[in-house]
């Protein structure tokens, strides 16, 4: 009973230091977007590289057998230069819906989970994902990229169409979807870095930001999600 009670005790020891920490991370993030160019660039080119490393040292520890290490390793180089590039490359519209995308996925899915609970999805991989809770996340990306395509197309921001959409009933119900299924994604690499930091027998991918763990830990569902999104502006302006 003593350990229980301790857990939660903690847990709100830690929430200054979280929101400090989270507070830091959003001033980087939109510092280093609204300057953009070469500071922006370099800012994702130093998380992608972090982030890299980290999971380097998760393969290393999840597998002794160095072909397994050596192949993971060369795929993960590719799986962040993808990532990193689309989010190098991209304009602001793009740049503002991937995070929004991941930032709605994580927190409808969240609240979700815990108003509703219910089944979880693979719970030898991540105890707390309900299926209640994914379902939770594709409604608040798909709510999401309506959103923004609106926002946009309406002249709050003003225009930019990477993604094609013009605003009328059909593309906002395709922007829906849209958001739906890559919040799917993002799921699945929060469940990839979950499995693979059991494997490595390890809670965090690192200990580098006070109360969030490693910056794997952070973006681990954006990446799916920068590449999907790349793909789908490039395959509108083909």
């Amino acid at each position: 009973m003593a350990d229980a009670e301790a857990a939660p005790q903690r847990k709100n020891s830690d929430l200054p230091v979280r929101l400090a920490s989270a507070v830091v991370m959003l001033a980087l993030a939109i510092g280093t977007l609204v300057i953009g160019g070469a500071v922006f660039d370099a800012f994702v080119a130093i998380v992608a590289f972090v982030a890299f490393v980290e999971f380097v040292l998760l393969v290393v520890g999840a597998t002794p057998f160095i072909g397994y290490r050596l192949a993971a390793i060369i795929a993960g180089a590719i799986y962040f230069l993808l990532a990193g590039g689309v989010l190098v490359g991209a304009g602001d519209f793009l740049i503002v819906l991937i995070v929004g995308v991941t930032v709605f996925t994580d927190t409808f899915a969240y609240f979700a989970g815990r108003a509703i609970g219910g089944p979880k999805i693979a719970p030898s991989i991540s105890p707390s994902k309900t299926w209640a809770g994914l379902v939770g996340g594709m409604a608040g990306a798909a709510l999401w990229v309506v959103l923004w395509v609106v926002s946009i197309d309406g002249g709050i921001v003003g225009p930019r169409f990477d993604l094609g959409l013009a605003l009328s009933a059909e593309n906002l119900g395709g922007a829906a979807l849209t958001g739906a299924g890559l919040a799917v994604l993002a799921q699945m690499g929060d469940f990839f870095e979950s499995w693979l930091k059991r494997r490595a027998g390890v809670k965090d991918s690192s200990k580098l930001i006070p109360g969030h763990g490693g910056v794997f830990d952070r973006i681990d569902g954006m990446l799916p999600v920068a590449i999907a999104v790349g793909a789908l502006a490039s395959a509108a302006a083909n």
